[in-house]
């Protein structure tokens, strides 16, 4: 067992006889490594994008619920008297008439 260490420390395991095998299972493990650090990196990217993509929706909510809350007061009777009082137009006071039409046959 002294001696498998002392060759494994002084790396004549890779230029032995048989050292084809070793060299074939040092690039096969690391082609898994390169892989596997590749998928790590894609994982990262992709949750990085999904949380920019949250935060604009976030945002992009809260702008349209600012924009429905001042729509809203825009179309209150209230602000529409304002509006018209400043330009000088003033509500009715005799009260509207409804019109019936008849179909002539």
């Amino acid at each position: 067992m002294k001696t498998n260490i002392y060759k494994i420390l002084k790396g004549t395991f890779l230029v032995s006889d048989d050292s084809f095998k070793n060299w074939r299972f040092i690039i096969f493990i690391s082609a898994l490594a390169i892989i596997m650090i590749a998928s790590s990196h894609s994982a990262d990217k992709k949750v990085y994008e999904i949380a920019r993509l949250k935060n604009e929706v976030s945002e992009m909510r809260s702008a349209f619920i600012d924009g429905r809350s001042r729509l809203m007061k825009l179309k209150m009777e209230s602000n529409i008297k304002e509006v018209m009082l400043e330009k000088g137009i003033e509500p009715s006071v005799i009260p509207p008439k409804k019109i019936k039409v008849k179909s002539q046959k």
